[in-house]
């Protein structure tokens, strides 16, 4: 008898270990299945995350560009700013830019005159809104408002030379934020003509010029921080860009359009190259501003 009770008390302790087992590895079984909805989660919140991130970085990077000094209030008596504004229900047209006073030197009458009939054209500008709209088909589109901003820098160079430096904003329909384009132009105020890349820099210098570029974008880039992501110019985005640069006593600063040089969301729009970095492609004559 004494050994039945025994028997029956080591099946019932084996039955609960086994019944211990089974609860186990059921909540394993349980943890293993609810971990993957945890990761699901947050590869679907991981885009919005970037896409805001980049939608910050891409107004800093405007602002920058905004205020940036330049040397418009030491130039109040040689330019006189203008404004044209359009603000009508289906766009905007808002264009801040200067002109040169012809009191001074009646030269200038050369810059004014390309400014107003020329560059900062309106009527043009207003026809490829008009045309844009008629030729979307969709109606939700077209109820957007088309905006078209022009703003300027301004920088003098001993006193005979002006850079001017213009970025656009367009905002078009259905875009998130609006894109910048650049138009550098340079006047030699006592002859009273623009100057181009070849009056500065050796005739057929581009290559070299360009590897001079590249090597500052890498240098850059290296060292991260704004540059991420930003890349080499190519020969031929170069060769399009090449006159769209602005003087100073020390440096040139070349400007390329919104993602030529750098993405929207990094970089900047500009590179500097300081004169030292320039000797080997600069011209070599007393005409040249940029020989020290």
């Amino acid at each position: 008898m004494k050994y039945i009770y025994i028997v029956i008390l080591v099946f019932l302790f084996s039955n609960c270990k086994n019944d211990n087992r089974q609860d186990s590895s059921n909540k394993i079984e349980e943890i293993i299945k609810v971990k993957p909805m945890v990761e699901d989660t947050v590869q679907l919140i991981d885009p919005d995350i970037k896409s805001l991130d980049k939608s910050i970085t891409i107004q800093l990077k405007q602002k920058q560009l905004i205020e940036k000094e330049d040397e418009r209030e030491d130039l109040q008596k040689l330019i006189i700013e203008k404004r044209y504004l359009i603000d009508k229900k289906d766009y905007t047209i808002n264009f801040k830019y200067p002109l040169l006073n012809e009191s001074f030197r009646p030269t200038n009458i050369n810059f004014n005159d390309f400014i107003n009939h020329y560059y900062v054209n309106v009527t043009k500008t207003e026809s490829d809104i008009l045309e844009n709209k008629l030729l979307c088909d969709s109606i939700a589109l077209s109820t957007f408002r088309e905006e078209r901003f022009i703003d300027y820098k301004i920088y003098n160079v001993n006193d005979q030379l002006v850079s001017v430096l213009f970025y656009k904003e367009n905002f078009y329909s259905g875009a998130m934020h609006p894109s910048y384009s650049f138009d550098c132009f340079n006047f030699e105020l006592n002859k009273g003509v623009f100057m181009t890349y070849e009056d500065f820099f050796n005739q057929g210098s581009e290559d070299e010029l360009l590897i001079i570029i590249n090597e500052k974008i890498i240098e850059k880039t290296g060292k991260g921080d704004t540059y991420y992501d930003c890349w080499e110019l190519s020969s031929d985005d170069f060769f399009e860009s090449k006159n769209n640069f602005v003087l100073n006593d020390t440096y040139v600063e070349f400007y390329f359009d919104d993602c030529v040089m750098c993405p929207s969301y990094t970089g900047t729009y500009s590179i500097e190259l300081s004169l030292v970095d320039l000797l080997s492609v600069l011209k070599k004559h007393d005409l040249n501003f940029l020989i020290f």
